[in-house]
């Protein structure tokens, strides 16, 4: 499916670096531009006493104009484009903030993370959330020092056979089809999950779809998995890495590490991923 509109995720002091990666990548394939600036309420106080709800209301008061004055700014920096735009704000408790975010992700067919938001703290959490487990919105990371294109001319997927890896592979085949090379990666491959000959299902799968597509299956030699895809795709000159998000339950990433969590931690190159 081509990608028709393309959500900017940032919030009320992220700058407007993010936001103009984005409207570029909108320029090059003609695509509507959608930005939500994402404002996190201020906790609210275990102990409710009169002092501290008054200074609380007063925080609070301050954070809403300060997203109503990033609004208007935005939208300055915006109007001269040529670009098809629409922008809005919202205002979250911190706990359904990324319910907020991924009810907006549904009207999008591709978000982006830059540099400044991947940067971040609790609004890059919560917004990670909302994206890849409130919405079905694939997700571009975009790297410090990357650049980035929507028309890549080398493409690396990370594959495992697994409902993420698909839902990812899917998500990208505007990008492959367009691709001079298209790399499926393996590593480690086991015969009894992936068929007696890993990563052809796949790849057959992506040749009837136009794709130009190689078939890549590498030992990790005891390094971590997100380590080896992300040389590999270094080491191919790869433009792109897709790869699916959270193949295991949230916690159990959180808690033990996974490749999600070290692709999001350290992307190496612009990463499409989806869950």
């Amino acid at each position: 499916m081509p990608f028709k509109t393309i959500l900017a995720v940032t919030g009320t002091d992220l700058g407007n670096s993010d936001i103009k990666l984005a409207a570029g990548l909108c320029e090059q394939i003609g695509a509507h531009l959608s930005v939500l600036i994402a404002g996190l309420a201020p906790s609210l106080p275990l102990l409710g006493v009169d002092v501290v709800s008054d200074i609380w209301l007063q925080e609070r008061d301050r954070d809403i104009e300060r997203l109503q004055a990033r609004a208007a700014a935005v939208s300055k920096l915006l109007c001269d484009s040529s670009l098809s735009i629409d922008i809005a704000s919202e205002f979250s408790e911190h706990v359904w903030a990324n319910e907020a975010i991924g009810r907006r992700a549904r009207y999008a067919d591709l978000a982006v993370f830059g540099p400044a938001m991947l940067a971040g703290q609790a609004l890059r959490e919560k917004a990670l959330e909302g994206l890849l487990f409130s919405s079905c919105t694939p997700l571009l990371l975009v790297p410090a020092g990357s650049t980035p294109t929507l028309r890549p001319k080398r493409v690396l997927i990370g594959w495992d056979a697994g409902v993420e890896a698909s839902r990812a592979a899917r998500a990208s085949l505007e990008l492959l089809r367009g691709a001079q090379e298209v790399h499926v990666v393996l590593i480690d491959p086991v015969e009894k999950d992936q068929g007696a000959e890993p990563g052809a299902d796949v790849a057959a799968y992506l040749s009837r779809n136009g794709v130009r597509v190689t078939v890549d299956r590498l030992p990790s030699l005891g390094l971590p998995i997100a380590e080896v895809l992300s040389q590999h795709a270094i080491d191919r000159s790869a433009d792109i890495l897709v790869a699916g998000a959270y193949g295991h339950s949230r916690a159990r990433e959180r808690m033990f590490g996974g490749v999600t969590k070290s692709l999001l931690e350290n992307p190496q190159l612009p990463i499409l991923m989806a869950h």
